[in-house]
């Protein structure tokens, strides 16, 4: 549209409003209006409503004035149902003020309800209210509006112009009321931890930094909730989840936002064995609750989620994918010869441990499309995870992958002070070297641990991914009613 063409719109709607206003009819002093049916409920209950009187209110999304008879379509919150709006009906001075009225303005309509004679159910208009005026025009053709840097920067014009968007928030609502419906049946007690911190801990990832004017204190939006849910299990909690908001500092694509969901469970005396059954019986739970079955598609490609998942250890998947035999030897320079011939990208300084994650995440993720659970990741990428008994390289961790994307992670969680205070200077030793994303020492978790933390499984899963399988939606941002943008200048 152009400026000058917007510009005279404007004014017309401004010159409408104050024309209203002089006239006692400023429509943003009305302040309530009793309406008792909805668009959808209307047309999917038709035979109960026929004939009958209702109260509706929405936004006129079309208008098609004809002499003494006038249609239009006025959207709620449930779909759209179309009026018919006769001079005669609602006498002269309101029909002569309903055609003044602009797309985009919420109005209240009483009226009959039934069905032309093109076959479409209606409301015949008896009387209509202007109960807030639309002094912006939706944009042209709003209908099925694409343009994705104005959806996501003006959300409340894309669920106007594209109503099914609604539908992917409604399905996300839906989402999180199975994931607390399942984790509450299982006796789990949902609490709330800090997401302003001291210490950024529980993940390795760079943090947002605030500062604390009456401390006088910099302090950290929280990256993750681990470290303070393992403190509730050393309390005595034995079964404690928080779903929430994380925050960090990092790079932004189709899987990435720097503040997303996710849901962070622990329970004591069991370990990654039994959070990868609970992983199955809630993701089964989820789908069955909201899809009615297992069976999904995700762009274009069918999805089972029944149970049981595909189980590798991490040195397995890179042996299936790559042929490297990460089991076979720990002689790190041939491996890494290997590693180079396969196409990975190396840094300095690798250990066995590093190179044989290098290789799985640079290779193997990419094939990970139906579920499947990556066992034993090496403890140098896992500070928090215990050790395997069998093989002190590696750790009881496990994460998750569905349509080639990491949704969760889990672990056998580190209950070893000694170890674990030896793990966070390691994380030190790794920040002083630049390692930004490195996790910083928690002297008050280790003296947590100190005290005793039972053997204990934590899983976190990401809720925005987790409902971008279930909406089939491939960007991040179409999952998030708000996505973070950079000003438009």
């Amino acid at each position: 549209m152009e400026q000058e063409n917007l510009n005279d719109i404007l004014k017309a709607r401004r010159e409408k409003l104050e024309n209203l206003i002089a006239t006692g009819k400023n429509p943003f002093e009305i302040v309530k209006f009793d309406k008792n049916a909805y668009a959808k409920v209307i047309k999917d209950n038709y035979d109960e409503y026929a004939d009958k009187k209702v109260r509706i209110a929405g936004r006129l999304i079309s208008k098609r004035v004809m002499g003494k008879a006038s249609f239009g379509h006025v959207l709620d919150g449930t779909g759209s149902i179309q009026l018919y709006v006769s001079r005669d009906s609602l006498g002269e001075e309101n029909y002569a003020e309903f055609k003044k009225y602009d797309i985009g303005d919420i109005v209240g309509v009483e009226g009959v309800v039934f069905t032309t004679k093109m076959g479409e159910i209606s409301i015949h208009a008896e009387k209509m209210e202007l109960l807030s005026k639309s002094l912006l025009p939706l944009p042209e053709k709003f209908h099925g509006l694409t343009n994705t840097d104005l959806r996501y920067r003006q959300r409340y014009v894309d669920l106007i112009a594209n109503p099914e968007v609604k539908e992917t928030f409604v399905m996300r609502s839906r989402i999180i009321s199975a994931i607390r419906s399942f984790l509450d049946g299982e006796g789990f007690i949902e609490v709330d931890t800090p997401i302003l911190n001291t210490i950024a801990g529980g993940a390795s990832a760079r943090p947002f930094v605030t500062h604390h004017n009456t401390l006088d204190i910099d302090m950290y939006m929280r990256i993750a909730p681990e470290l303070y849910l393992k403190r509730l299990i050393v309390g005595g909690f034995e079964k404690v989840y928080e779903m929430g908001r994380l925050f960090r500092n990092e790079g932004m694509d189709p899987k990435h936002n720097p503040e997303f969901t996710t849901v962070e469970l622990y329970e004591a005396y069991t370990d990654y064995h039994h959070m990868m059954d609970l992983t199955e019986r809630l993701f089964e739970h989820i789908a069955l609750t909201t899809k009615g079955t297992t069976e999904i598609v995700y762009q274009g490609t069918p999805i089972s989620l029944a149970r049981p998942w595909k189980k590798m250890t991490m040195a397995e998947a890179v042996k299936e994918y790559t042929g490297i035999d990460f089991d076979a030897t720990g002689d790190v320079e041939a491996l890494k010869k290997q590693a180079e011939a396969v196409g990975v990208g190396l840094s300095d300084n690798l250990t066995w441990g590093k190179l044989l994650y290098e290789v799985f995440d640079q290779k193997v993720e990419e094939h990970l499309v139906q579920p499947t659970f990556i066992l034993d990741y090496p403890v140098e990428v896992s500070p928090l995870a215990k050790r395997k008994p069998t093989d002190g390289r590696l750790t009881e961790r496990f994460e998750f992958f569905i349509t080639a994307r990491e949704m969760g992670n889990a672990f056998s969680e580190l209950n070893d002070p000694i170890d674990q205070k030896a793990r966070f200077m390691a994380q030190v030793a790794e920040r002083e070297k630049g390692d930004d994303e490195a996790q910083m020492m928690d002297e008050d978790y280790v003296n947590a641990l100190m005290y005793g933390l039972p053997p204990t499984g934590g899983l976190g899963i990401g809720v925005d991914r987790l409902v971008m399988l279930f909406t089939d939606q491939f960007s991040i941002r179409d999952v998030l009613l708000f996505p973070t943008m950079k000003p438009n200048k």
